[in-house]
């Protein structure tokens, strides 16, 4: 009887939580949308808002995997690894915001007599941007599905 009294303290514990994380990630609200804006002042910026982010983002997946791992621990598996993927997508959109950070000419769609080194730069920051964003959508569904499924299963114990 402890054990589960303790298991559904826990469990609203890591609800309080998660909660306080989505109306923090909710304040922040990145835009994943990229301008092709050849300006390092706006790299700068865009780079820091990424990183507020998508720290805050991986703190609530994580605080969401320590919630699943006390109800499903298959299933909370599953979810870690795609939290660590999603860290690693998030450390390569990085990365490719820094190189454009260092050369932001890379990003003006205007200029015609673009090196294909900047083509390359451009595409790779577009392709890392979509990943990321996409990778991090399939994650909320994914979350929202198994809560909405222990919800369920909940409710029919009653």
């Amino acid at each position: 009887m402890t054990k589960t009294m303790d298991s559904k303290n826990s469990i609203k514990e890591h609800e309080k939580n998660l909660e306080k994380l989505g109306a923090e990630l909710s304040i922040i609200q990145y835009n994943f949308k990229i301008k092709t804006e050849p300006s390092e002042k706006y790299w700068i910026k865009k780079i820091q808002e990424f990183q507020d982010y998508h720290k805050k983002t991986l703190e609530y997946f994580t605080q969401g995997y320590s919630l699943m791992s006390l109800i499903d621990e298959e299933q909370s598996a599953m979810f870690l690894l795609r939290t660590s993927k999603l860290k690693k997508l998030g450390a390569k959109l990085l990365e490719d915001m820094e190189n454009v950070k260092k050369n932001p000419a890379t990003m003006n769609i205007k200029d015609k007599q673009q090196s294909k080194w900047s083509i390359e730069q451009r595409e790779k920051l577009i392709k890392s941007n979509n990943d990321c964003l996409n990778h991090e959508k399939r994650m909320n569904i994914f979350f929202k599905d198994f809560c909405e499924n222990f919800l369920q299963r909940n409710q029919n114990k009653k």
